[in-house]
């Protein structure tokens, strides 16, 4: 349990392993605690009144109330098309009204009758299904839900098959919105009386269940949407009243802890009745949680619609986070464990983001180490799913889990992880570049480096150096920068540093350990601290292909052949570029006849640096009087000024 709080609190406990079968693989046991018929889940309901198949909340109440309502007449036992629009449908719809006007509007219509407003609410779920058809007062009081929805279903045109959720234009995108804010907010806005008035919330809750339970797609997607809203809205609501027991327990104990003479016994007697009000008002909001969590999640979790899958695993990702000391248990989080394994990957994506909630802080991160132990190993092996925007997201879970979770991931989980730098798909590829950079790039999180090597970056250089190595793709440079281009570009971009290294030489005494891969059992990591700053052959002609690459990505500013181009840059990026073009010319133009002269014998070292000679403002050479850094002896080029265009180069004689 999170936060170690010591008053009562709303705990949610469900072992329902039989629900997960379809889709739970079969190294969950350890989550799984069997049949829901032995949990004490039930134990937690009140007893609840029968309206078809599912089960909600208390409905006697509403029945009695509703004929106590029920005017003197005869009921309409079949629906009607409705004859007006329901005003808050075309409220939300034409989004021209303030949420919190339609919402107030509607509280004044409940106030005046209740009847009329929920039946206003329920039907406006209804319309927003797609539905025609419109629950009446004489239906809602002589019908059981079943009944009413069986007749709904009648009004439903089957024509199409699309509704409001499922149309992905601009303006149903704008109503999904609207919807989901409106149901969030009539919560919101009835947390100190109505949720509590027996009326508004049972039969609300109860209506949900029922229609999430129809056999109609539209009714059971857009149901089951409203159904998690309203349950996100009542976990908020229920870590209100949590804190608000926490604050009445300390003044209770503070005023308690008093002398009898300075105790105020009226003050006492008005914090234990405030105490037992919130209790009470704790016991109803678990009642109307368990309800939708028993009638609908565990339902719907597994439907055949990914999207409505999906709905459910986003927002148990939300009540995790929003009120962990309830639903941060293993209960819960089983069910984001099965449904990694889920085929559609939209749902698997819900599950992976829900899962970046939790493992992004480490308060709650601490609490997910079963689960890891448990799932690590298809997390890691989502790193190569078949779907890239699932791909992308889970090298950023696990970029988490390195930040916050320690020695979660194993030597052997990242090298699994770290060849993907190099893939053609740019997102997924800059993602582990920041998950390379930041479980070995990153000098800071090495232990006992030199404070020198941090300010000149070498230490980042030849940490580098030795990964591009021994990962065995040394043609593919252009892609490593790439990758580490938005985290690290800065350092890619360090020009002064990069050309010191190549120009230094080896001491003969420290070649061996370059020679000999492993030599007493010390990795090459560790060779660089015990080998000095020189580089062997190998790393010169790495470090030139980095060099050469960084280069190109400045003055460029697009990803390498293969990956999806970059954006059109902006006149301000177009503007860093050129000035950036410039630096790096007045960085690299001493340097790099020196370097030429020292490579010149190597074509494998040299090419690449006479690209980086073609991406230089050559114009510098003349305008800021830099001939003399090409003066005979010291490179086989020299730079030639041509009128009305660039300076060229050409071969030097002799």
């Amino acid at each position: 349990m999170g936060g170690g709080l010591n008053p009562p609190r709303i705990q949610l406990r469900l072992h329902t392993g039989v629900h997960g079968a379809i889709i739970a693989p079969s190294d969950t046991s350890a989550l799984s605690s069997g049949d829901d018929s032995g949990s004490d889940f039930e134990a937690t309901l009140r007893p609840c009144g029968k309206r078809g198949r599912q089960q909600g909340p208390d409905q006697s109440h509403v029945r009695k109330c509703l004929r106590m309502m029920e005017p003197n007449g005869g009921c309409s036992s079949a629906s009607t098309v409705n004859p007006e629009p329901n005003t808050l449908f075309e409220a939300i719809k034409s989004a021209k009204i303030t949420m919190e006007t339609v919402v107030v509007d509607w509280l004044e219509t409940y106030k005046r009758d209740r009847e009329t407003g929920f039946l206003e609410l329920i039907n406006f779920i209804v319309c927003s299904c797609g539905c025609q058809g419109v629950v009446t007062p004489q239906m809602f009081r002589d019908l059981q839900n079943s009944e009413v929805i069986q007749q709904l279903t009648e009004q439903f045109k089957e024509d199409s098959s699309e509704y409001p959720l499922s149309l992905n234009t601009r303006p149903w995108r704008r109503f999904r919105d609207g919807f989901c804010e409106l149901l969030t907010a009539v919560v919101q806005r009835c947390q100190y009386s109505i949720i509590y008035d027996e009326f508004l919330m049972g039969s609300l809750i109860s209506f949900l269940i029922s229609l999430t339970d129809s056999q109609v797609r539209a009714f059971r997607h857009t149901s089951t949407l409203a159904a998690m809203k309203v349950m996100s809205a009542l976990v908020k609501v229920a870590l209100g009243v949590s804190v608000q027991q926490e604050n009445n327990l300390r003044q209770y104990e503070a005023e308690r802890s008093k002398g009898p003479g300075r105790r105020a016994t009226e003050k006492l007697e008005a914090l234990m009745v405030k105490r037992r009000e919130l209790r009470e008002q704790q016991e109803e909001i678990e009642n109307m949680m368990n309800a939708i969590f028993k009638g609908v999640f565990v339902h719907r979790y597994r439907d055949v619609v990914p999207d409505i899958r999906a709905i459910c695993m986003e927002e148990l990702g939300t009540w995790m986070k929003t009120y962990a000391a309830s639903f941060l248990t293993d209960s819960y989080l089983k069910y984001i464990g099965w449904t990694l394994y889920d085929k559609q990957g939209e749902v698997r994506l819900q599950c992976v983001k829900a899962l970046q909630g939790l493992y992004g802080h480490r308060d709650t991160a601490a609490n997910m180490e079963l689960f890891t132990r448990r799932f690590k190993t298809r997390m890691v092996s989502m790193v190569l799913d078949k779907e890239l925007s699932v791909a992308v997201e889970v090298v950023k879970l696990l970029t988490l889990m390195l930040e916050n979770m320690g020695e979660a991931l194993t030597d052997e989980d990242c090298q699994s992880v770290y060849p993907i730098v190099f893939v053609a798909n740019r997102p997924l590829a800059a993602a582990t570049g920041v998950f390379l950079y930041r479980r070995l790039l990153d000098p800071q999180q090495g232990a006992g480096m030199d404070a020198s090597y941090d300010r000149d970056n070498r230490a980042f250089f030849q940490v580098l150096l030795t990964f591009f190595i021994e990962i065995e793709l040394h043609e593919h440079a252009a892609y490593l920068v790439d990758s580490l281009w938005d985290c690290a570009g800065p350092r890619l971009r360090d020009w002064e540093t990069i050309s010191a290294l190549l120009l230094e030489e080896l001491p003969a005494e420290v070649w061996c350990y370059w020679e000999t891969p492993e030599r007493a059992g010390i990795s090459r990591r560790r060779h660089w601290e015990t080998a000095g700053d020189g580089l062997g052959d190998q790393q010169e002609k790495a470090l030139v292909e980095i060099l050469a690459a960084s280069v190109v990505q400045t003055t460029e500013g697009q990803p390498p052949v293969g990956r999806e181009p970059a954006k059109k840059p902006s006149s301000r990026e177009r503007k860093a570029q050129m000035e950036e073009r410039i630096r790096l010319t007045h960085c690299l133009i001493p340097a790099l006849p020196k370097l030429l002269g020292k490579f010149s014998a190597d074509a494998d070292k040299a090419a690449p640096l006479l690209e980086v000679l073609c991406c230089f403002d050559l114009s510098i050479y003349c305008t800021g009087r830099l001939e003399k850094v090409l003066a005979p002896g010291d490179t086989p080029l020299c730079v030639t000024p041509r009128t009305g265009s660039e300076p060229f180069l050409t071969p030097q004689d002799g």
